[in-house]
């Protein structure tokens, strides 16, 4: 029997640790899949997408910048897609093409699960308005905290962003506000920065202000990408984290949504990171 077509989408993808993790996964629980990876251009997303799914796709995972596209490609999805409007995973089903958004919960579950940092009733900072961003937001809102920032260097974004998830906020009973990256309010227990800032080569968007003693900072980035943003925080004496956790937990969840099974998460992040320290 052949084994069932997944890819990750995106520009760049050809750093994404996906495929490893997926053949892992695949590996421990049994299920036959062939996990690949592909760039595609800018403007081409819509067509890559149709082109796997006549090739015998059975979904991918997408990433940056393709995360709103892809939503807009979905002809269902999974509530937290629909109030992130954005997608990182898709799943090509007879009726079309099923879209959900995994990132929240998987950062979500890192943070609070690997990290060990519970979020309720913490002061928490979001860097950034983007697809990475809005992806992550709602989870991060049913996680809890006492209040969450959403830090944008286009505020009216943030704003925006914010405005989307002001009826969730008020059901867990959520301080949820947004802010520009210059006048960010407070310091805060757990920074999360959700932009590409890293991949750009720019500095570090706010400033140091922003971390208490002793606080959480996530760079939802991993590698060489997460690199500044982790200098950043250790130098200010704050933990610092990257993004593989998430990748690991996101992509967990992804392949719980492609084949009904959940695979052993927690193995897998501590065999990649052995994997990253032996070759960094």
């Amino acid at each position: 029997m052949s084994a069932d077509r997944y890819c990750v989408m995106g520009n760049p993808v050809e750093h994404s640790r996906s495929p490893w993790i997926h053949a892992r996964f695949g590996e421990l629980t049994g299920e036959r899949i062939d996990y690949g990876r592909r760039l595609v251009p800018a403007g081409a997303f819509a067509q890559a997408v149709a082109d796997f799914r006549a090739e015998g796709g059975r979904g991918c995972n997408v990433t940056v910048p393709f995360k709103f596209e892809a939503a807009a490609l979905a002809a269902h999805a999974s509530p937290r897609a629909q109030l992130a409007q954005a997608c990182n995973t898709l799943r090509f089903d007879a009726g079309g093409i099923f879209g959900d958004n995994t990132d929240g919960v998987g950062l979500v579950r890192d943070i609070a699960v690997n990290a060990g940092v519970p979020l309720s009733g913490r002061d928490l900072l979001l860097i950034g308005a983007g697809g990475a961003a809005a992806g992550v937001l709602g989870p991060l809102v049913e996680a809890g905290p006492r209040r969450l920032v959403v830090a944008n260097r286009t505020r009216d974004r943030a704003a925006a962003l914010v405005a989307r998830h002001a009826a969730l906020a008020r059901q867990h009973g959520v301080e949820l506000a947004a802010s520009g990256l210059e006048d960010v309010p407070g310091a805060f227990d757990v920074v999360v920065n959700g932009t590409a800032s890293s991949l750009q080569g720019a500095d570090v968007p706010v400033p140091a202000a922003v971390l208490r003693p002793g606080a959480l900072a996530v760079d939802m980035m991993y590698g060489a990408a997460a690199r500044a943003f982790l200098q950043w925080a250790q130098a200010h004496e704050a933990v610092a984290r990257d993004g593989l956790g998430m990748l690991v937990e996101q992509a967990a969840e992804s392949f719980l949504v492609w084949r009904g099974v959940r695979p052993p998460s927690a193995q897998v992040l501590a065999e990649l990171r052995a994997i990253v320290e032996a070759n960094p």
